[in-house]
């Protein structure tokens, strides 16, 4: 199938740059939100992140006007129906994703790909769930989508080889670089990352390291270009804690039991920098750790 217009739920740190990827490399973007709000963050964020590009000689002004152009957003649902293919970027909560297909299906195209951008749900149980499982696939960027090469994509137990081979050339077309995951708890890299992540929440509760001690020992001893609790802070506490309830839930192994401490942050409402608090407090000028 050609792929030609594209519908991303979700206007996050995830669906801004999503957006920003397909519009670079040519793809018409309807961007939708349920908060105007949300929609003219992202847009502004698109912008200056397009504007970083220009200035470092990655694009000329000319593209990334050209990719602005190509956005069109939206608050309402239905609008991205039409697509070629659709991009599901919500927050990593089942219901809310199963929704948003169920809301979605009376306004598509037969011919249309559902994917989603989830780090852990699986795909098959989101699939089962609309007309067209042999049709939907994962679709899992890295953050920030504009900087990370690599993208998931992961088989239902329904995806056909039309899709895997349609999705397939769009990461091409972006530049980027596809890695094949089956459908288990968190694909690859979440099941990597996270584990080590909750491990690292872990050496902080039991008092083996400092929050300062424990990522400095991981970028100086093990040459991370950040920290396990800094990294954690940019991707949301709440994000990690619900990638490890998956992973334990799923494969129903004790190794994968979310840290305590995990969750005490979680349920303070300290998730990290999108909320200015989390292992590190970042309301000053330079983060403090909280621990």
């Amino acid at each position: 199938m050609d792929i030609r217009t594209v519908g991303i739920v979700g206007a996050g740190q995830m669906g801004n740059g999503i957006a920003h990827v397909f519009a670079l490399a040519g793809y018409d973007v309807m961007l939708t939100d349920i908060s105007g709000e949300a929609l003219a963050r992202a847009m502004a964020t698109i912008e200056k992140n397009l504007d970083r590009q220009v200035s470092r000689g990655k694009i000329s002004a000319e593209t990334k006007a050209e990719a602005l152009a190509r956005i069109r957003t939206t608050q309402s649902l239905p609008d991205v129906g039409p697509s070629d293919l659709i991009i599901e970027a919500a927050t990593e909560k089942e219901e809310i994703k199963q929704r948003i297909f169920a809301d979605l299906l009376p306004h598509l195209k037969p011919a249309t790909i559902l994917t989603s951008n989830t780090s852990s749900i699986s795909i098959t149980r989101l699939a089962s769930r609309t007309d067209r499982p042999e049709k939907f696939m994962g679709f899992h960027f890295m953050n920030p989508v504009p900087v990370m090469q690599l993208v998931e994509l992961i088989r239902g137990i329904a995806t056909d080889q039309d899709t895997w081979d349609t999705l397939h050339e769009v990461v091409k077309r972006l530049g980027k670089t596809a890695a094949s995951a089956e459908d288990f708890p968190a694909f690859i890299v979440n099941r990597i990352l996270m584990p080590m992540i909750n491990e690292a929440v872990y050496t902080l509760y039991e008092g083996v390291g400092s929050v300062r001690s424990i990522d400095e020992s991981l970028k100086l001893g093990a040459n991370h270009p950040m920290g396990p609790l800094e990294l954690a802070d940019f991707i949301g506490l709440d994000t990690c804690l619900a990638i490890m309830n998956v992973l334990h839930e799923g494969l129903a192994d004790t190794k994968y039991r979310p840290c305590p401490l995990l969750t005490k942050y979680v349920e303070a409402g300290w998730l990290g920098r999108k909320t200015q608090r989390g292992f590190y407090d970042y309301r000053g000028e330079t983060p403090v750790p909280t621990r």
